[in-house]
């Protein structure tokens, strides 16, 4: 938003609107290459998505009409959304059962301190306030993904054994109701990770009254906390039974919303800053925990000649949840402080009876993380 601001005439109604166009363009985007997944493995699809997402970029160094920013947006929004539909395919292939929370657990803290680096970097640059700064930005973004193209070179192609059952494509994984529960619960689990960034921040600092700093330190100490104790917290959950394991999850990030709740019937303002960092750091627990387990039991709940198909509309989810979120959470924002918490309250009580209800029906839930 700021690049498109301050690099073209365009206002801030024009810009939103592109980049909400874009990113309802490519909710399908998932869905639509999981059968290519399927048929070719997830590596040139990943390698096309990087492609695609350095492309869009690099347009947004030329762009300055609303339907250009739209288009290059939607290169990064589509590109975006494959990845993370072939994302799980691969991860579930190269590792190996038992080690797959371990893996999704290190590559989502590799991936929360690169947003912490960007973010730092992105910081410094916009700091300067010049054409040349923002220019960088999106240079240096655009080179990321071609950097990530070239890294993945490396890495072996996952597509399933020649032989392997793939008959029923789409109507097989529509009629597998057991796990449009476990989409279902993706979708509640999203809707927690985008209040984070569209909740948090502006409840703490518009609602509250709290510092500006408050924002950048709940966000700081999220990133830090996923990038140095997700690893050691699941390796130290070795053994527990997933589903319990994901209704715990739950449980945090319902005690972090009570507690920005409580925030808001503090008079003193010390101690509110110190209410809400304990709300963000309960919250963060339930990141911790559940973020891994809920991409493991979805990569292991799909068979493997089906697995693309499965995980992009397990992907579709979140897509879905990042498209109604801004809109969904601003409003109840702008309502009162007990109207977004309680409503959030009442998704995490929802997707616990979900992580119960997957518990029962879907081996992988039943499993012991770690595979003991």
């Amino acid at each position: 938003m700021l690049y498109f601001l301050a690099t073209t005439s365009l206002t801030l109604v024009q810009v939103g609107a592109a980049l909400t166009t874009a990113g309802l363009l490519a909710l399908p985007a998932g869905p639509l290459v999981g059968g290519l997944v399927d048929r070719y493995g997830a590596k040139p699809v990943l390698q096309a998505a990087n492609l695609a997402q350095a492309l869009g970029f690099a347009g947004y160094l030329v762009v300055g009409q609303t339907w250009q920013i739209a288009v290059c947006a939607w290169l990064n929004s589509a590109g975006r959304a494959v990845f993370f539909s072939c994302y799980g395919v691969t991860v579930t292939a190269l590792a190996a059962p038992g080690q797959r929370e371990r893996w999704f657990a290190l590559l989502g803290a590799v991936r929360n301190l690169g947003y912490a680096l960007g973010g730092l970097l992105t910081a410094v640059a916009v700091s300067f306030s010049t054409h040349s700064a923002y220019t960088a930005i999106v240079v240096v973004n655009a080179l990321s993904y071609l950097t990530a193209f070239v890294l993945m070179r490396a890495v072996p192609n996952s597509r399933p054994e020649v032989g392997q059952d793939a008959a029923g494509g789409w109507g097989r994984v529509l009629r597998d109701l057991r796990f449009l529960a476990v989409v279902a619960h993706q979708l509640c689990f999203a809707v927690s990770l985008f209040a984070l960034n569209i909740a948090i921040p502006v409840y703490a600092v518009d609602v509250l009254g709290l510092p500006g700093w408050t924002a950048g330190a709940v966000f700081t100490l999220n990133t830090l906390m996923v990038g140095f104790a997700q690893g050691a917290i699941v390796g130290w959950l070795n053994g527990r039974i997933r589903s319990r394991v994901l209704v715990a999850g739950h449980a945090c990030f319902a005690v972090g919303y009570l507690l920005f709740l409580a925030a808001d019937r503090v008079a003193a303002l010390a101690l509110a800053v110190g209410v809400v960092l304990l709300g963000a750091i309960s919250y963060t627990f339930g990141e911790i925990v559940g973020g891994p387990i809920t991409s493991t039991v979805a990569a292991e709940s799909a068979p493997d000649a089906l697995r693309g198909r499965y995980l992009a509309l397990n992907q579709l989810a979140v897509s879905v949840a990042g498209a109604v979120a801004p809109a969904a959470l601003s409003g109840l924002l702008s309502t009162r402080a007990a109207a977004i918490w309680l409503t959030l309250i009442g998704v995490s009580v929802l997707a616990a009876t979900l992580a119960t209800t997957i518990g029962k029906v879907m081996p992988a839930a039943q499993s012991r993380i770690g595979g003991v």
